[in-house]
């Protein structure tokens, strides 16, 4: 994806690792970006990492159930960052497909099978890139 003057980067840091993502200019996008930093304790739910914001943001209209390895996405019902790297336990095949739909926020930058690393309890930190 190509940065354009809309695109935010920001970093989500974990202990075994991290990551950048660019988000695009929606406005669940720029509420999280006016909430950086955010730092929360990871869950994982199969191949998928999420994380409670602190925001609580409404369903946008093109919010979207089954979604691209490397999606960030917003999990409305649980104010929560969803980041699907593969299949979840209600997942058909090798989708990523998230608890309901989720407002599409950017995707990471690189192999999201980075996310991997992240253990349920975790300490993890959103911040700008």
């Amino acid at each position: 994806m190509s940065e354009t003057p809309e695109a935010r980067s920001i970093r989500i840091v974990w202990p075994a690792g991290r990551l950048t993502a660019t988000l695009d200019d929606t406005p669940a996008a720029r509420a999280l970006l006016g909430a950086l930093p955010v730092e929360s304790r990871a869950a994982t739910w199969g191949e998928e990492v999420y994380f409670d914001t602190g925001l609580s943001l409404p369903l946008e209209s093109g919010a979207l159930q089954v979604v691209d390895p490397g999606t960030v996405a917003f999990w409305t019902e649980g104010d929560a960052l969803a980041l699907p790297y593969g299949p979840t336990p209600i997942s058909r095949g090798d989708e990523c497909r998230l608890a309901g739909p989720c407002n599409v926020l950017g995707s990471v930058d690189g192999d999201p099978r980075r996310l991997a690393t992240v253990r349920s309890g975790d300490p993890v930190r959103v911040e700008l890139a």
